[in-house]
């Protein structure tokens, strides 16, 4: 009996044994999966954290800190270490922050977090990309109400402040801030009647009827679009190109930058023409295709010089002109803008006299084209009041002369105070004086089928938005009578197409505008191991 009782307790034993090694394997296994989940806990907190960073300062990607100079090629710029102090006032671990910008005026930042549980060598890694819309994140945006006629598209997300009257197709979402609002009569309603947010008129049947239309994409209300933050964006832009060049540098920090007025002229600055202010007076920037552009005085405008080729009298500055490496070339005075050929690269140009009560416009004088619809080419206006294609501006386009052209605008355009339209609205007081010789005058109108003009790109206005007017069924000035549809006289471009350009959604010009603070854009967690 006794060898079977000694084997029975070896059994035992060792039965014993092995469950103690598989309760103290699970501990410990348990134990390691406790502290992964608080290692992923606390990278994804190092994710919240830069999040939260980036909205109180979007350009900062050096965690507040000056080092390193150079990032990494892959990571980016980092290490940055942080405790992850939890409510009881416990250290629980660290995270290790990469951050990586895009680059080229993109709001998106690849964020790398690696989270490491205290007194343990477990770490998770966590990876998002994050970033913030811009006003170019619109095909259009309006602080005021919009309507698209039935014959007119939207390409692309718009929204209103205040509402939308959507005849035409739509492929993308269509939003307002208000549930209910009531058109003026030029805008689609009769001035008395309540409709939605975004609405159609059930009498447009063509080419999509309004009473089987699908509707899914309008959204409304939802939150309003702050106008009133291009405001500081210009003094950001302003400070950027101080800060852009030794000459000038001193003045960016200064608490008073907005206001200040050097004669200095750099890259990236552009001083005042004259203490005076005139609406025909500024200067004319042209975009070349190297990467460089070219600086002219304007002394006059007048859009009535047949054949609109010598409506502004120039002077030259210089030629030649690097494009600035921020991307931002604040001007303070009107600017008038055109590329010669296709530009190739980045840049926004911003016109604001932030120390006076004047309100500066950009006037685009001719085509504005990209070498590519890649992303890779951005052009931002942003003006201190309003954008306007000028009357002359379709003069240097292929095929004018003749009576046959396509003229074409890509850049993503914005107007703090004022429109963005085509330079003729029946307000003697909304356009440069030089669009019209009085009241009475049109500027000009083109009606053709074979007289087109493409948009690529975004707007966003704090006013009015239209490249064509319908003036009235009587001759006035250059305006073009419509024989096709026998609807009046038209100023502008009765057959236009505006199209949206996707590429500015997370990438904009440099420096350009947003709308609201960083998200997480993607999210995944890097594995470490297998």
């Amino acid at each position: 009996m006794i060898p079977a009782l000694l084997a029975i307790i070896i059994a035992f034993s060792v039965m014993g044994t092995a469950v103690v090694e598989t309760t103290l394997t699970n501990f410990t296994i348990v134990g390691n999966l406790v502290k992964s989940q608080q290692a992923f806990n606390i990278a994804e907190a190092g994710l919240n954290y830069y999040m939260w960073h980036l909205n109180h300062n979007a350009t900062d990607y050096k965690d507040g800190q000056s080092t390193p100079t150079t990032p990494d090629p892959t990571l980016g710029y980092g290490p940055y270490t942080h405790n992850y102090i939890d409510a009881n006032g416990v250290n629980e671990g660290t995270y290790t922050l990469w951050i990586n910008p895009t680059g080229n005026g993109s709001t998106v930042v690849t964020v790398r977090s690696i989270g490491q549980a205290a007194g343990t060598g477990i770490t998770r890694t966590v990876q998002a990309q994050i970033g913030s819309p811009s006003f170019a994140s619109y095909a259009v945006a309006s602080d005021s109400a919009l309507w698209f006629g039935s014959t007119e598209t939207a390409d692309g997300p718009v929204d209103s402040n205040e509402g939308v009257r959507m005849d035409g197709p739509n492929d993308s979402t269509v939003s307002s801030a208000n549930a209910t609002y009531v058109p003026s009569t030029e805008l689609g309603g009769n001035g008395s009647t309540s409709e939605p947010g975004v609405w159609c008129s059930p009498s447009v049947t063509s080419p999509v009827n309004c009473n089987t239309r699908s509707k899914s994409a309008w959204t409304y209300p939802v939150p309003q679009i702050d106008f009133d933050q291009v405001s500081s964006s210009l003094c950001t832009m302003k400070k950027v190109a101080f800060a852009n060049y030794s000459s000038t540098s001193s003045l960016a920090t200064q608490s008073n930058a907005c206001t200040q007025t050097p004669s200095t002229r750099t890259n990236a600055y552009v001083p005042e023409l004259s203490s005076s202010f005139s609406t025909t007076k500024g200067y004319l920037i042209k975009l070349n295709s190297n990467n460089t552009y070219d600086l002219l005085k304007v002394n006059s405008e007048n859009d009535r010089l047949t054949p609109y080729t010598s409506a502004l009298g120039t002077t030259a500055v210089a030629t030649g002109i690097s494009i600035p490496s921020s991307g931002v070339i604040f001007v303070e005075d009107n600017v008038w803008v055109l590329t010669p050929t296709n530009f190739n690269g980045r840049v926004t140009i911003a016109s604001g006299r932030l120390a006076t009560s004047n309100n500066t416009d950009i006037v685009i004088a001719g085509p504005l084209l990209y070498a590519a619809k890649n992303g890779s080419d951005s052009i931002g206006l942003v003006a201190e009041d309003s954008i306007f294609i000028a009357p002359y501006a379709p003069a240097s386009a292929s095929g004018y002369s003749s009576g046959t052209f396509n003229y074409e605008v890509d850049g993503a355009l914005l107007a703090e105070n004022g429109n963005v339209e085509y330079g003729e609205n029946g307000d003697s007081t909304s356009y440069p004086a030089g669009y019209r010789t009085s009241p009475s005058t049109c500027a000009r109108g083109w009606t053709s089928p074979n007289q087109t003009m493409t948009f690529y790109g975004s707007v966003a206005t704090r006013q009015t938005w239209t490249w064509s007017w319908l003036v009235g069924g009587s001759p006035c000035g250059d305006a073009a009578y419509d024989s096709i549809n026998g609807q009046g006289y038209i100023t502008g471009f009765e057959n236009d197409t505006t199209q949206y350009d996707y590429n500015l959604e997370y990438s904009p010009p440099p420096s350009y505008p947003l709308t609201s603070g960083y998200n997480i854009l993607s999210w995944r967690e890097i594995l470490t191991r297998p």
